[in-house]
């Protein structure tokens, strides 16, 4: 089965391409570094002849409110009406648990509309929504640095592992759609401060890192159940211990 892995060329894209290709797929990498930009169409409608999955996994370059909003507007509009004329099966994409419970939020209200763009297409569809991934946790931290002090959200994450994200989205793929939504997880949840400071310890990273009410993510004020899945989610298998256990060998 040829399916086309739009950002397959990055953290969970490289990872769902090889995932594809060990079960024996056609699994085609899109993006820019490949000869196919989204938002000018260019190698667009040629990368998906004779797909019948394609795999969105771009992400906006800014995280500036208009900006993504403009991006995944416009991507998502690209990509679907290319799918269309490639009479694409199953056009998966990659969200956000929560997504919808934080509407302060500039970037997940983009990804909402992103959302709301392949409900209205005429494809099959599923979208996988997914809690936080380990790996941006570094970048996270240094978003929310005053000084030497790290502030973040006094709430509860699920976070995943990346490899779990991209073994998610692989058996996505290779299902039928389910026109609706599935989540993914971590299995543990953790309060954002607990899982920044472990993150930094393994890095012996000096830095303070506090709790506090009104501290914000992604723009918005969160709660513990603000971005955390619901009682149907799918749960990965790598623990936080697990994953910081192979971070510097």
């Amino acid at each position: 089965m040829k399916i086309v892995v739009i950002g397959g060329t990055g953290l969970i894209g490289r990872q769902v391409v090889e995932n594809l290709r060990t079960q024996g797929h056609d699994a085609v990498p899109a993006s820019p570094s490949t000869g196919v930009d989204t938002i000018t169409c260019e190698g667009l409608d040629t990368a998906l002849v004779g797909a019948q999955v394609v795999v969105d996994l771009t992400n906006s370059p800014s995280f500036d409110d208009a900006a993504a909003l403009e991006f995944f507007e416009t991507s998502g509009r690209n990509v679907l009406e290319a799918e269309e004329k490639a009479d694409v099966g199953h056009h998966v994409a990659l969200t956000i648990v929560g997504a919808d419970r934080v509407p302060d939020s500039g970037y997940m209200r983009a990804k909402l509309a992103q959302e709301e763009l392949i409900r209205k297409a005429s494809r099959p569809y599923t979208i996988v929504r997914s809690t936080q991934f380990f790996e941006f946790m570094r970048a996270t931290a240094d978003a929310a640095t005053d000084g030497d002090t790290v502030r973040v959200p006094a709430a509860n994450l699920q976070p995943i592992a990346a490899k779990d994200v991209a073994v998610a989205v692989t058996e996505v793929a290779v299902s039928d759609p389910v026109n609706g939504v599935i989540e993914i997880a971590g299995p543990e949840k953790i309060k954002f401060a607990e899982l920044i400071r472990r993150v930094l310890a393994t890095d012996n990273d000096p830095r303070k890192v506090v709790s506090e009410e009104h501290a914000r993510y992604f723009g918005t004020e969160l709660t513990d159940t603000s971005i955390t899945p619901g009682p149907d989610v799918s749960l990965g298998k790598t623990t936080l211990a697990e994953w910081l256990a192979c971070q510097h060998r």
